[in-house]
């Protein structure tokens, strides 16, 4: 008798340790894939994807966005938190002979909390690497939170492999984050399927971050416009374009081609590109006259850095990482 007493106490403490920390938090997320999968499935039934958004605490009224990591579940996220997510211009900080390289996943995870506006996460892992440093070129920035997305979102695989503990707070304009995103259009919870499929299509569009992959390392479908038709007329895997194949000739034979050529193709100016690589001015000109033997075709002209930028972009479609 007093066994059954002992355990039916111990019992109903735990039941209120669970009931503070998951089942009563206001708007806590649960935290169950399959809820996050049928959120996300365009597939599922319409009530079906309603239950799931009411057990993941989202108002069918609300506007959030899905996002797409290169490794790690997806995250739904505000759809005022685009900028956060990133970093509101970011860019990795360029050195003399390159750019720091990133964390790559497997990083520090996840920090318990919540984001602001009420909407559910994946589990954040990372630390911004430099956020002092503003972005001479990025478009779209890069975020300063941890991925999310199901295995290679880009490669079709299946939406969702559950959501974990919200992040404490967004991070600072600036920051760096150690994977890649795609970040998908802010849409009614019901929308989200469709919000998922940009985000994977945008996660294409996204570099490393690196000397061998500069680019940025989050990228947003809002922001893609017309370039986003690219990515369905170039299969990841394919053979690469004349245009990409000289590109690649050209960074095997120097280790700072890629990254110099990045930096032409994303800022306004060459000086501008000069101090995104880190160089002087006058070693940037150097450099280019080099490259543009290697290309054959000049990227000083409106037309020929056009021309680059369709090709770097070419370049990491073809790759389909």
């Amino acid at each position: 008798m007093v066994d059954a007493v002992i355990l039916e106490r111990a019992a109903g403490a735990a039941r209120a340790v669970l009931d503070r920390t998951r089942g009563r938090a206001p708007a806590a997320p649960a935290d169950d894939p399959a809820l996050v999968e049928t959120l996300l499935d365009a597939t599922a039934p319409e009530q079906a994807r309603l239950h799931a958004a009411r057990r993941l605490g989202l108002a069918p009224d609300v506007r959030v966005r899905a996002v797409a990591p290169a490794e790690g579940p997806p995250r739904i996220v505000a759809a005022d938190r685009a900028k956060d997510l990133t970093g509101a211009g970011a860019a990795l900080p360029a050195q003399a002979g390159g750019a720091a390289r990133p964390e790559r996943k497997g990083a520090a995870r996840a920090r318990a909390g919540r984001l602001d506006g009420g909407a559910t996460t994946g589990r954040p892992g990372t630390d911004p690497v430099d956020a002092g440093r503003p972005d001479r070129g990025a478009t779209t920035g890069r975020p300063g939170t941890d991925p999310i997305g199901a295995g290679r979102p880009d490669g079709g695989a299946a939406p969702g492999r559950g959501i974990g503990p919200t992040h404490p707070g967004a991070p600072t304009a600036g920051a760096v984050p150690s994977e890649r995103l795609g970040i998908g259009p802010a849409v009614p919870v019901l929308d989200l399927p469709r919000s998922w499929a940009a985000a994977r299509l945008a996660l294409r569009f996204t570099a490393e971050g690196d000397d061998l992959d500069p680019g940025q390392r989050a990228v947003a479908a809002d922001e893609l416009g017309g370039i986003a038709q690219l990515a369905e007329l170039v299969v990841p895997g394919a053979e690469p374009h004349p245009d990409v194949r000289a590109v690649e000739a050209a960074a095997a034979d120097a280790p700072w081609m890629l990254r110099t050529l990045h930096a032409v193709a994303a800022t306004a100016s060459l000086r501008a590109a000069a101090a995104e690589a880190g160089v002087h001015h006058s070693t940037l000109q150097d450099r280019l006259a080099h490259a543009e033997h290697l290309l054959g075709w000049p990227v000083r002209t409106p037309q020929g850095r056009f021309r680059l930028q369709l090709a770097l972009t070419l370049r990491h479609l073809t790759r389909g990482h």
